[in-house]
């Protein structure tokens, strides 16, 4: 057992049980307020004047998203003359990112691009609060393999872009080049880069630069590592220089995994890793990231014939003619659908609108509609209204219904849909 005091009142935060300790300190599980929070204490050598200026800005400012584990209060501890600071506790649905690079758990694509989604939002909302994270890694990410939530620990690193007070410069293998080569402090523009790495491993499950070059060498010592990711990298997939492929047996995961993807993400990618290589105001932005998930999650569709999830991808459709199962080669059946203005949704068993669907403020996603079966017909579907308000559906013979809220507008080609700020219409 341990006692930590909180700095602003002296509230007693009580330590029940120690999670794990590192070179920074030490992670409790305690009680303030009544709740369970998790405490970390800094070690007496890493509990600097300028570490707890940043903890006290931090808790000031407050979270930008609910995906970030952030500094909730200072704490003291009276048994070291040190301090720290509490924050949410990690739930236990929530895995490490390494469990998902060594497949011991294998999420859905649904789950993946739900991921991928709240990490672009979040790094968003840091960035636009005026901040930066400096070590965005699979190492500071947990994701529940279920439904895509993401958590994101380690929030002491984060600082004020352009501040040097920092200093963490961030993981071997996700660091931008200019930051390996010593160029540039870490900043949002770096943590652009380092988040498209961190997207590359989870849906392609490897390195993007690590090919033939990285398969050569004997000993990747530090040299080695600096040359690979900051004075010559080269993107495993680049379109001209193929010299850097990865290497079968190897680097399996991506030759395996790359095709799988809309030719959208595997585009932004190639643009994260050629010219954002390079020049860094022209790396993805976390907007454009965020877009591309909430559609590639939106063109999920299941194949008839052996039930794998594939992505529809119209470009590709149009230069091939036709798209088969991934899994099973089978010719892909196209579901329902509903377009709501430049959007189309495939209307799935587990489909879900979500408030950016809808018109209202992007941010964390509500979800405001999901397809249902009919309790009568279950090989009839519906879309239930999950607002709190009444939509309207105007149907091909031009009859109006209602649709309060808990009940579903029927899937049926030439439905549309009026859910107030947008409408949408339905084509089977």
């Amino acid at each position: 057992m341990r006692n930590f005091t909180r700095s602003t009142d002296g509230a007693v935060t009580q330590g029940k049980k120690l999670l794990g300790a590192g070179g920074q300190g030490e992670v409790w599980l305690a009680t303030l307020d009544g709740k369970d929070v998790a405490v970390k204490v800094y070690h007496r050598h890493t509990a600097t004047g300028a570490q707890r200026a940043v903890i006290e800005r931090l808790v000031k400012a407050g979270p930008p998203a609910p995906y970030f584990l952030w500094p909730l209060a200072c704490v003291e501890d009276p048994s070291t003359g040190s301090f720290g600071y509490a924050m949410a506790l990690r739930e236990p649905r929530f895995r490490a990112s390494e469990d998902f690079m060594a497949r011991r758990v294998e999420p859905s694509f649904r789950a993946l691009m739900t991921a991928a989604w709240q990490l672009s939002d979040g790094f968003l909302r840091l960035h636009s609060a005026g901040h930066c994270y400096r070590d965005i890694s699979f190492g500071n990410v947990f994701l529940d393999p279920n439904t895509g939530d993401i958590r994101i620990c380690d929030n002491d690193n984060v600082d004020i872009v352009g501040s040097a007070t920092g200093g963490v410069l961030g993981t071997p293998r996700f660091m931008a080049p200019e930051v390996v080569r010593r160029e540039a402090a870490p900043s949002d523009q770096t943590d652009r880069y380092s988040l498209a790495v961190l997207l590359f491993y989870l849906l392609m499950g490897g390195h993007p630069l690590d090919g033939a070059r990285e398969a050569k060498i004997r000993c990747l010592d530090v040299p080695a590592l600096e040359k690979l990711y900051g004075f010559e990298p080269l993107y495993i997939f680049d379109p001209a220089d193929p010299s850097n492929r990865p290497v079968p047996g190897v680097h399996p995961n991506p030759l395996a995994f790359e095709h799988l993807y809309p030719t959208s993400i595997r585009a932004h990618f190639e643009r994260s890793f050629t010219e954002g290589l390079h020049y860094p105001n022209k790396r993805v932005r976390e907007s454009e990231w965020r877009k591309v998930f909430a559609r590639a999650r939106d063109s999920i569709l299941y194949c008839g014939a052996c039930g794998a999830e594939n992505f529809y991808d119209a470009e590709r459709l149009r230069s091939t003619g036709a798209q088969g199962c991934w899994n099973c080669a089978a010719t892909l059946a196209i579901p329902p659908r509903i377009r709501i203005g430049a959007e189309v949704v495939l209307l799935n068993r587990d489909t879900r609108l979500y408030n950016h669907h809808l018109g209202s403020p992007s941010g964390t996603e509500v979800i405001m509609a999901e397809v249902v079966p009919n309790p009568r017909d279950p090989n009839l579907f519906g879309l239930k209204n999950l607002t709190s308000e009444t939509w309207t559906v105007t149907k091909p013979d031009a009859t109006v219904m209602d649709v309060p809220p808990g009940r579903a507008a029927p899937i049926i080609s030439g439905n549309v849909v009026n859910f107030g700020p947008v409408t949408g219409e339905v084509r089977v």
